[in-house]
């Protein structure tokens, strides 16, 4: 039984800004309360780790990655990216010559391939591609460049927003190699990765998603 269970962090829904997770570990703020630890254990079957970037709780944010590697934002501290190295084995690129910082919201990946958002120059997603292992396509979804934060991926399936098309749906199953399907969460929100963490374990949601959410993302992931 895959276990999905809805909470909230910092008194949000948005638990995806706080949280980066993949098959093998979970990355979570410093000060996270000691009940996520738990939860990440129980619903995504993997070890949570505390760290920060850029001094700040936005995990989620600033990170993207599979299960070979983790792509970081020019901002990170050499502290918390050595913090980040003493822990991990897997490729860690720092995107150094990228103005952007929020790099959870521009890229959406899993072990099969990358979708990397268009605003990125085509040399960061070519070593976002070497860091993960993977080929990467660029794209928006929608009209909206905001790839990650749009759209939540694991190696089981794809979740994306009501506002992409058919034709984005089938690139972005081409790309990932499993099956998209539109989702919404935290009550018809379609910014899916904040409100929403997966692996192919399991999962955890924000707490204002519906018993329809919930279903649509079983559905999505883990059947």
């Amino acid at each position: 039984m895959v276990n999905v269970e809805a909470i909230s962090l910092y008194g949000t829904p948005n638990i995806g800004v706080y949280i980066f997770a993949n098959d093998r570990f979970a990355l979570i703020p410093y000060d996270a309360p000691e009940k996520l630890d738990r939860k990440i254990a129980e619903n995504l079957s993997v070890d949570a780790f505390r760290v920060s970037v850029a001094g700040t709780r936005l995990v989620g944010i600033f990170l993207a990655g599979n299960n070979n590697g983790l792509v970081v934002p020019r901002v990170i501290l050499d502290s918390e990216l050595e913090h980040l190295k003493s822990l991990l084995d897997v490729n860690i690129v720092v995107l150094e010559d990228v103005r952007e910082t929020g790099i959870g919201n521009l890229v959406l990946a899993n072990d099969n391939g990358c979708v990397a958002s268009q605003i990125l120059p085509k040399s960061a997603v070519d070593r976002i591609a070497d860091a993960l292992g993977v080929e990467c396509i660029q794209m928006s979804i929608g009209d909206v460049p905001f790839v990650g934060s749009l759209s939540v991926a694991t190696n089981r399936g794809v979740a994306l927003p009501p506002l992409a098309t058919e034709e984005e749906i089938k690139s972005v199953e081409e790309a990932l190699k499993v099956k998209a399907n539109v989702l919404t969460v935290n009550r018809g929100k379609m910014f899916l990765r904040t409100g929403l963490v997966a692996n192919s374990k399991g999962a955890l949601v924000g707490e204002d998603t519906t018993g329809h959410e919930m279903m649509q993302l079983q559905r999505i992931f883990f059947q």
